[in-house]
């Protein structure tokens, strides 16, 4: 396994998956416990607008997503709070403008656009110095903002009306939030791509969640188990010849239906034991 690290793009997509591994396994641990997954597969979707853009204007396609993800963030989280409309509705809206506007602009766009599969399917052979200098600052911001405001994102995501009560800005948390979601859709778009990018946000938390309920150590088992599958699937990837995104999708999926045959085995044991206990008392 060790051989396969051996060059320098695989070097830097070891690193790369570590460095998105940390980003999907704290904000994604927001997002399951907020019940905001879906919000997360549709700010990841919209990015794809933010490419065509990207590449239409002559701008760094990254640089583009970036500042489009963050105002598709903010647009589907102030007309989920603000109107009647259902959060489904606005999440597909959002998904389908998104999707739509950068087919259309990459479409419109001269000349043949060789990355474009890369931001759609990923390809974390091809993350470069500078992809990994950017996913760790945007590692750094993430990291810092939720250690300064931790208690307050805690009560944001399990006793939002007791946040608000206590004078906690939970408006403006649940936007930051959303702006630290698309962060983190930036930073692992050229790891996975933009349609298996939920695959990294939410199957290592939903991992996570079956074996722990504290949050802070959901968050580091979260970015253990991403930095496992990412690895796991890296090499799975350069000995059978494959993308690497698919494996990691595939061992995300294998880990989460183990937990939960795991978290069955021993809720099914307690329910035993104590059925036991109470007839022999």
């Amino acid at each position: 396994m060790i051989e396969a690290f051996d060059n320098p793009p695989m070097q830097r997509a070891f690193v790369g998956g570590l460095l998105a591994a940390v980003a999907c396994g704290i904000i994604g641990v927001y997002t399951v416990v907020k019940k905001m997954a879906a919000i997360s597969g549709g700010v990841s979707h919209a990015s794809f607008g933010g490419i065509g853009i990207g590449y239409y204007f002559e701008m760094n396609p990254i640089t583009a997503a970036l500042l489009f993800t963050v105002a598709s963030a903010l647009g589907m989280g102030f007309a989920i709070r603000r109107t009647k409309l259902s959060q489904d509705v606005v999440i597909m809206a959002i998904w389908a403008t998104g999707m739509a506007l950068g087919v259309l602009l990459l479409f419109l766009t001269p000349g043949y656009k060789p990355d474009i599969a890369t931001y759609l399917f990923g390809n974390v052979l091809l993350v470069s110095n500078t992809d990994l200098l950017r996913m760790a600052i945007i590692d750094v911001i993430i990291v810092f903002i939720v250690v300064l405001l931790y208690k307050e994102f805690l009560a944001l995501s399990f006793d939002e009306e007791f946040g608000t009560v206590v004078g906690a800005p939970m408006r403006g948390l649940y936007y930051l939030l959303l702006c630290l979601v698309a962060l983190t859709v930036v930073v692992v778009i050229k790891v996975i791509g933009v349609i298996l990018i939920t695959a990294l946000l939410v199957l290592p938390v939903m991992t996570s969640k079956q074996l722990t309920h504290t949050l802070w150590k959901m968050m580091l088992l979260s970015i253990a188990l991403g930095m496992l599958i990412t690895t796991a699937g890296l090499w799975l990837a350069y000995e059978l010849d494959l993308p690497p995104a698919p494996p990691i999708a595939f061992i995300g999926v294998a880990l989460w239906l183990v937990s939960l045959a795991f978290s069955n085995m021993r809720n099914r044991r307690k329910t035993i034991t104590a059925s036991s206990e109470s007839s022999t008392g």
